[in-house]
């Protein structure tokens, strides 16, 4: 059996080492017992580069006439770190030449599975953790924060409504992990399974609420938290609304219910 020319790169053997800190670093702090010493980072926009370590995607991919971009924002006084801006138009618009298509109007983003190493896929284990937290400034349309894991159906996705309380200022969210809501191809599944949050795959935004017109979304950074700490103004009791999101027999699903 030969080595693949990615498991000799050096880039594999440093990602191995790198994990391989991770993984001592906790068992020397004994976080499988005590629990996590400190937030989780996910993902951040503070450098160029890690505009390159996510995939955007569109109706564009399928035909349709939507645009959508995913581009770095060096610091600024407005916001010290640098960030993502997410931006663009949705259009409803269908193909011409695809009449198979009767559905467009969406755009999204997700980081790219990330390269593996020595101890295999490179996973976040988010298992300690209660919150997910996102510091983003939203124009106030209905985005979903999308989780994909190792599932059993590789097109299955856990979403939550991303809910903005102050749209065009910087703020941060947290959202519970446990009230994620597994769904695949937009619809919501029966019956639902708590998230592999052992094996979390990749994190992203997506816009499908098929409203045309053009949206702008900035994204700082992405991480897993026990602390409300973090929010200075998060409140005591959730915030709940219409999901937009339906099972198959079409009924709107409540995060409250979920």
């Amino acid at each position: 059996m030969r080595a693949t020319t990615a498991c000799l790169s050096k880039g594999f053997f440093a990602r191995s080492m790198d994990e391989f800190k991770r993984l001592s670093n906790i068992a020397l702090k004994l976080e499988g017992i005590k629990g996590p010493s400190g937030p989780k980072p996910l993902h951040d926009f503070h450098n160029p580069d890690s505009i390159q370590e996510c995939k955007l995607m569109s109706d564009l991919d399928i035909g349709g006439y939507s645009k959508a971009s995913l581009d770095w924002v060096p610091p600024s006084q407005a916001n010290p770190n640098g960030h993502a801006r997410f931006h663009g138009s949705i259009s409803t618009a269908l193909p011409v030449h695809k009449p198979e298509i009767q559905r467009s109007g969406y755009a999204a983003w997700r980081t790219i599975d990330r390269p593996p190493t020595i101890f295999g896929r490179a996973l976040w284990d988010i298992d300690m953790y209660t919150y997910l937290g996102m510091r983003i400034k939203s124009d106030g349309r209905s985005y979903f924060v999308n989780v994909q894991t190792e599932s059993v159906v590789p097109t299955d996705i856990h979403q939550h409504r991303l809910f903005a309380k102050r749209p065009g200022e910087w703020e941060t969210v947290l959202i519970k992990w446990n009230d994620f809501v597994r769904t695949n191809h937009g619809f919501v599944v029966e019956p639902q399974t708590e998230m592999l949050r052992q094996k979390v795959r990749t994190v992203g935004v997506g816009l499908t609420d098929r409203v045309p017109g053009p949206f702008d979304l900035c994204i700082e950074r992405i991480w897993a938290t026990n602390t409300l700490d973090e929010v200075a103004d998060h409140p005591d009791t959730p915030v709940l609304g219409e999901g937009k999101l339906r099972n198959k027999q079409g009924k709107t699903v409540s995060w409250g219910d979920s």
